[in-house]
Formats: C-alpha cells, structure tokens, sequence
C-alpha cells in the first residue's frame, strides 16, 4: 500500500496540510517499520510516536475549528475519538503478540491509513472549505 501525501488528500488550509503530511509520514514509517519485522519494541515506540503527534494534530484542528466556529465541531472530535480509539487496540493488539504481524498491518492498513486519507477528503476538507467562504465572506 502507498502511504503518501498527494494531491487528492490537499485541502487548501496551510496548517491542515503542513500537519497531514507529517502525520502521513509518520504512519508510513510505522508500517515500513513493521513490514520489516523489526520486532514488538520498535513497533510500540513506533506507535507511541504516531499517537504523539496525533493527539497533537487533532487538537490543533479542534481549536481552529472551535475559533472558526465550525458548526460540526462536535461530530469531527467524534470522528477523532474513532481514530483514537483504533490506535488504541493497535496498542492492545501488539502487547498480546511477539511483534507486528502481517494481520497487525493489514488492520494499520484499514484502520490507520484508510480511514484517515477517507477523513481527510471528506471532513478536513469540509472544514477547510467553511474556513475558506467564512473567510471570503468577511
């Protein structure tokens, strides 16, 4: 699976954008470091790492949406709660095994990059789109 910044998931917000990227990249280095097989270790710093700068990120779109007064604020930070939560049992899943394993990934895969390049073109760029006509409006 090609986990990459392109095109299709840009939203036109600056720092939505600066900070999907990162995220994106972190996750493709987690899943290249689980391909690889390099043991449970690595993989829970690894995710740890990932968790990190998601929690940050999440926040950080929050309080631009919070000080935007985006009008689905509530249902994004329970879309956040969702991807949190995956995280989560990816946690769990990893503790109960010796390392990450081809099924562990396929669940990254679906659960971690699918659903985030899914968020992102549908409700990133929702917000970043009532961002741009409040914007254009004032």
């Amino acid at each position: 699976m090609i986990i990459e910044f392109d095109d299709n998931l840009i939203t036109g917000n600056d720092m939505i954008d600066t900070q999907h990227k990162e995220l994106i990249d972190r996750i493709r280095q987690f899943v290249t470091s689980c391909e690889n097989g390099e043991g449970q270790r690595k993989a829970v710093t690894m995710l740890d790492y990932l968790e990190e700068y998601t929690n940050f990120h999440f926040g950080e779109e929050e309080k631009l949406q919070e000080s935007m007064g985006y009008p689905e604020l509530k249902q994004h930070q329970e879309k956040h709660g969702e991807f949190k939560k995956a995280l989560k049992e990816l946690h769990e899943f990893l503790e109960d095994s010796e390392g990450p394993t081809e099924e562990f990934v396929r669940q990254v895969e679906r659960n971690v990059v699918e659903w985030l390049f899914n968020h992102i073109k549908t409700f990133d760029r929702s917000v970043a789109e009532y961002i741009y006509m409040r914007d254009s409006l004032a």
